[in-house]
Parts: C-alpha cells; sequence; structure tokens
C-alpha cells in the first residue's frame, strides 16, 4: 500500500482522531486502563479537547482511546471521511421499512430525503432497520408486537451513537410503536410518516381501503355483488405507494403525530406518491439536527396538554378507536396521566368535522387538498391548548396560525357547520365493562346507541365464523352479539375481529348494523355499532366471561353505560364455576407479553416499560 492511502498523522492534542498519547493512564502492557474501556467507577470518557455534551462524540467517535479507534475504523468501512467524526449530531433514521408491511414499502426512498436534510443542517444521518409490522400479513394481529418494535426502537437508540432520531412510520402499529420507544429514551424524536395511498378506484367511484372490504364482503353475502366484481376491485382499492386512504389506524396516528407535535405541521395527510412528501422529509432532516442543538426532547413536548389536544383533534377527524390505546400506552411511557374518563370528557362537545370514510364520504387525498389537519385545528383551536409546544419549536397556536381550510369543498366542515358534535370515541362502563369499554360514536347508527337485546355469545372468532353462514342460527336484527376470548391476553394480542360479520341470513334480509360487544378491537377502516375494549377482557376472568347466550344487554351510549341484566347473585354463582381458558402460548416474545400486558383501558403496554428509561449510554463492549 502506498503512503499516501494511509490517514495522515494528526496530532493528539489537536483531533479527536488521534490515539492517546496520556502514557501514565497505561497498563504496564500498554493496555488502556479500566477508566478508559468500560469505566466502571464512573469517569467520563477521555475526548481530544473535552467533552461536547452529545453522546456520539462524548462516547463514541470522539474517543481517543482503544474503543474510540474501533467506533471510527469500523464506520470507515461505509467511506465515511473524517469530517463526520467532528462532534456533529448524529441522527438515527429509524425506519419500519419492509415489503412484508405494504404500507411502509416506500420508506427507504423516503429515508434518502431526510438523509438530504439531516446533511444540509451540518448532521450525520445513520438509517438504521426495527421491527416492522404489517397489519394485512402480520398474524395472530401486528397488535400483539407493538410493544415488542417499541423494545427494538429503545434500545436501538439508546445503545447506539446517536443524537437525535427521526422515525419513518406509516402502517397502523409502527407509529405508535416508534414513539413509545423512542419516547421511553428521551432524545430528540421527530416523526415522519409515509402518507396515505392515492384514492381507490372502481367503476368509477373511490373506494377507501379496509372500509371498502367490508362493504363489499357484506354485499357479496347478501347477493348484491358478484364474486367476480369482488375480485376485480382488489387492484382498484390499492394502487399506489402508502397506508390506508381512509380515516383509519394509519391516517388516525398519522395525524395524532401532528396533533401531539411529533410531526411538522400540516405532514400527516400529504399522499405518499406526492412530491411534497419527500420534501417535508427533507425538511425533517433538517429540522432533527436543529433540535438536537435546542436539546428539545419528547419530554417537552408530550405534555398532558398535548395529549388533550390529540384526544380533541380525533373527535374532530372522526378518528379510530385504536388512537385510544396507543395514546394510553405514549402517555405512560413519559409519565403523563391519562385515563379513559380524561379522554371522555376531552372529547364531549367536540363537533365532527371531517367527512371521510369509514364514518363519511371522502378519502385521505381530499382531506389535504382541503387543508389537512392544520386546517381542522385551526376551526377548534379554541377547544386546544394552544401554546403546547411541537417539534418545530413553535406552539399548535403558531402552527396553524395562518391555515385555513378550503371554503369550496364539504371534506373539512367549518366548526358553525359540523357533521354531529361529540360524536368522538366515547367511553361505557357498567357491570359489564366496570374499567371501561369504548364505541365510535361517528361509524354507529344512531338508532343503536340505545339499545336492548338479547345476547348470542360465542367464545372465539373461529367459532363465530363457523356459525355465521348457518341459515338456522337463532339470530335476529335485535340481537347482540357477544365475542369472547379476543382481548390482549386471551387471543393474544388482541385482534381486530370486533366488527363481525353480520350474520348471512340478516344480510340477505337488508341488516346492515348490529350490536357487537367483545373485549377485542376493530380496524380503523371499520364501522358499525361495535362495542370494544371490554376491561377487563375474559380471559382473566372480566365480566364479558360471565355473559351467556339469552342474557339481556342494555347499552345506552348517551349515558356512557353498558349493562348486563342479570344478578349479582348469578353473576357470583357463574364466577365461581368460571374457569381460566388455558395458556396460548408458552414460548418466546407472546408466553412474555401474555405475563406483563395491561389491560384495554392501561395501553396494553407490558408493565415493565411503563415509564422512561433515559439515554444513559452503558458499559463499553470492549
Amino acid at each position: 500500500m502506498s503512503d499516501t492511502n494511509l490517514p495522515p498523522v494528526a496530532d493528539p492534542d489537536d483531533s479527536a482522531l488521534a490515539g492517546d498519547g496520556d502514557t501514565a493512564s497505561t497498563s504496564p502492557t500498554g493496555e488502556p486502563t479500566p477508566e478508559k474501556t468500560g469505566r466502571p467507577d464512573g469517569t467520563p470518557p477521555s475526548t481530544a479537547g473535552g467533552g461536547t455534551g452529545r453522546r456520539s462524540f462524548d462516547h463514541w467517535f470522539g474517543e481517543k482511546d482503544r474503543n474510540g479507534f474501533i467506533h471510527r475504523s469500523w464506520m470507515r468501512a461505509q467511506g465515511f471521511s473524517d469530517e463526520v467524526f467532528d462532534g456533529r449530531p448524529v441522527i438515527g433514521i429509524c425506519n419500519t421499512w419492509s415489503e412484508l408491511t405494504p404500507c411502509n414499502a416506500h420508506l427507504r426512498r423516503l429515508a434518502e430525503s431526510v438523509k438530504r436534510g439531516v446533511w444540509q443542517a451540518g448532521g450525520f444521518p445513520l438509517e438504521f432497520p426495527v421491527m416492522s409490522l404489517g397489519e394485512t400479513m402480520l398474524r395472530p394481529t401486528a397488535m400483539l408486537f407493538r410493544n415488542l418494535l417499541s423494545m427494538d426502537v429503545e434500545e436501538s437508540l439508546r445503545g447506539n451513537p446517536i443524537d437525535g432520531t427521526i422515525l419513518l412510520t406509516g402502517c397502523d402499529k409502527t407509529t405508535p410503536g416508534s414513539i413509545m420507544g423512542a419516547a421511553s429514551v428521551d432524545l430528540p424524536t421527530l416523526v415522519v410518516t409515509g402518507g396515505p395511498m392515492l384514492n381507490g378506484k372502481f367503476r368509477g367511484c373511490d373506494i377507501g381501503s379496509g372500509t371498502a372490504v367490508w362493504r363489499f364482503t357484506q354485499d357479496v353475502n347478501a347477493g348484491r355483488m358478484t364474486q367476480e366484481d369482488y375480485a376485480a376491485a382488489e387492484s382498484g382499492m390499492s394502487r399506489s405507494n402508502g397506508h390506508c386512504m381512509t380515516m383509519g389506524t394509519a391516517s388516525t396516528m398519522a395525524c395524532m403525530a401532528e396533533a401531539l407535535g411529533l410531526q411538522l405541521t400540516g405532514s400527516a395527510a400529504i399522499p405518499a406518491v406526492d412530491s411534497r412528501r419527500y420534501a417535508i422529509a427533507q425538511q425533517a432532516g433538517q429540522r432533527i439536527v436543529q433540535m438536537v442543538e435546542e436539546d428539545l426532547k419528547p419530554s417537552d413536548i408530550l405534555t398532558r396538554d398535548a395529549f388533550a389536544n390529540a384526544v380533541r383533534a380525533n373527535a374532530a377527524i372522526g378518528g379510530s378507536t385504536n388512537a385510544v390505546i396507543h395514546l394510553l400506552a405514549i402517555a405512560g411511557r413519559v409519565g403523563v396521566e391519562l385515563t379513559l374518563d380524561d379522554m371522555d370528557e376531552w372529547a364531549r362537545g367536540v363537533p365532527w368535522l371531517v367527512d371521510l370514510q369509514p364514518s363519511g364520504k371522502y378519502l385521505m387525498e381530499d382531506f389535504y387538498y382541503a387543508g389537512g389537519l392544520p386546517a381542522v385545528m385551526r376551526e377548534i383551536l379554541p377547544l386546544l391548548k394552544a401554546d403546547a409546544i411541537t417539534v418545530t419549536g413553535q406552539t399548535i397556536g403558531e402552527n396553524v396560525a395562518n391555515t385555513e381550510r378550503t371554503v369550496d369543498t364539504d371534506v373539512i366542515r367549518a366548526v358553525g357547520n359540523p357533521l354531529g358534535s361529540g360524536a368522538g370515541t366515547a367511553v361505557l362502563k357498567g357491570n359489564l365493562a366496570p374499567d371501561g369499554a369504548v364505541v365510535k360514536q361517528s361509524a354507529a347508527s344512531e338508532r343503536l346507541l340505545q339499545h336492548r337485546g338479547k345476547a348470542l355469545v360465542f367464545s372465539s372468532i373461529e367459532e363465530y365464523d363457523l356459525a355465521v353462514d348457518d341459515p338456522d342460527l337463532d339470530v335476529d336484527a335485535d340481537t347482540v352479539l357477544v365475542l369472547q376470548n379476543a382481548g390482549p391476553r386471551g387471543y393474544p394480542g388482541m385482534p381486530e375481529v370486533g366488527n363481525m360479520t353480520i350474520p348471512r341470513k340478516l344480510a340477505e334480509q337488508g341488516v346492515e348494523d348490529m350490536v357487537r360487544i367483545s373485549d377485542a378491537r376493530m380496524s380503523g377502516t371499520a364501522y358499525g355499532t361495535v362495542v370494544l375494549h371490554v376491561a377487563p377482557e375474559a380471559a382473566v376472568g372480566g365480566p364479558l366471561a360471565l355473559v351467556r347466550t339469552g342474557d339481556w344487554i342494555e347499552l345506552d351510549v348517551p349515558a356512557r353505560t353498558l349493562h348486563l341484566d342479570v344478578s349479582e347473585e348469578e353473576l357470583a354463582k357463574r364466577r365461581a364455576d368460571w374457569q381460566a381458558p388455558p395458556a396460548p402460548t408458552d414460548r418466546g416474545w407472546a408466553r412474555l407479553y401474555v405475563d406483563h400486558v395491561t389491560q384495554a383501558n392501561l395501553g396494553c403496554d407490558l408493565d415493565f416499560l411503563v415509564g422512561r428509561s433515559g439515554s444513559a449510554v452503558a458499559r463499553q463492549s470492549h
């Protein structure tokens, strides 16, 4: 090798890249002392010219000893030059890309835009993968793995030379799971969601992802749609990169990230294939470098006021019930007290302004053109905590001050002409749900919001699926369908099976909605009078486990009650006879999950993950 291919020998007093010249700190064999390696006594790392206050430099790239040599040398294998080790902020681009997660399949390209912005702002971008959760592919349910993703994000951020992070997310659980992990570490964090697909098209009409599936399936069962048309609709529904373009969970959580203050203003609704999605990703890359300089962290942004804003925004957009569980879990990670009662109180009286499927008519592409979330936030600004700080460094009020809804469309209604009032997610309580249950009012049938009917009980979704097409099934339009053992522990993972298909015999009679009750979740793209998240769940002995076919159940959403009309004496007898179902698994992650997951009213996090763990740097690895 010629001398020109060797690195220059730097003055050890001037360069952070030089070897250690302090001979007094080495052992007789020339090896660094413990203070230079593991530092068990807590002494600070050895860096040229002192520390910068940045963990990536002070504990990795700026060290003058053997470990510094290792950290820099192996990074050089990727072709990085000396400048990247000069103490500039290292930005970790946390990417949930996967071809098994169709909603996130374009995130590698989006990462390139983020990197461009980081470089422009003087940072050092490093992309890394974390577990991806494909809602439409992953069994038994992506929700089973949300907390595992959060652990992946948390440990990846804490264990690596990272000063701030961009979370690249999209599909339903990837956004809250990534936020939970980053919030636990509390390094400067900015969310960049992948954006919704373009509007679906079929036979000249707009169709929404997920929502069209439920509707078309019901039409096939009722004889209103042929199998040939059913198959033909597949390609028209999903015709570009991006997540569901209905106001399902993915779109809702993108809006929640923006409403919480973790995403740049106006970015939640930009379609995935719109050039402006890539432009705002580049801006995010620039902004995260500034956030590191400002030391603006999730703990500064995710306040109780921020959660109040998110809950009210969710009510105004007609967002998914899944937001309830995810917001509870995120709040738990940052130590913010948040309860179902808080969420119900905050959502009451908020005008429902966004006419999007599954509750309404339009889709996310239309929502963006009409002004997106900033237009909604501007409309309800008097109801918001306007001084809540955001990743922009400004408040919510300042961010939306100059935004307006497009006045020549009814996609976003004016606050004086809402689609409804207080139509957000309602929290129900009663002897059937002592710790709470939820129902999405905007997606429910008004005539069923107050209902009394006899229960038809199924102990598993498989049992229901076997019975749903039976012409002799003892069911009518007033029956209350009850599903047990689909909660966080019982399934496990709390799948999106709560919106049980209308029995075929009733679908053929024109019945389109029924009261359905379970400890499961429902896709944010689904609709109907569906009571979800019943807590405690059946598998842990909650009252839901004691319901029997023929029992009378009373639902009163305006009064926020869910009542099983069975005497306490009879319930006590049933409780004494009840036996817990066998554990659904005895190994691996699922076993850990079942042993430690909390109930839906607490966010379904693992009990030992609640609270922040911080960004303290661990002991050396060599």
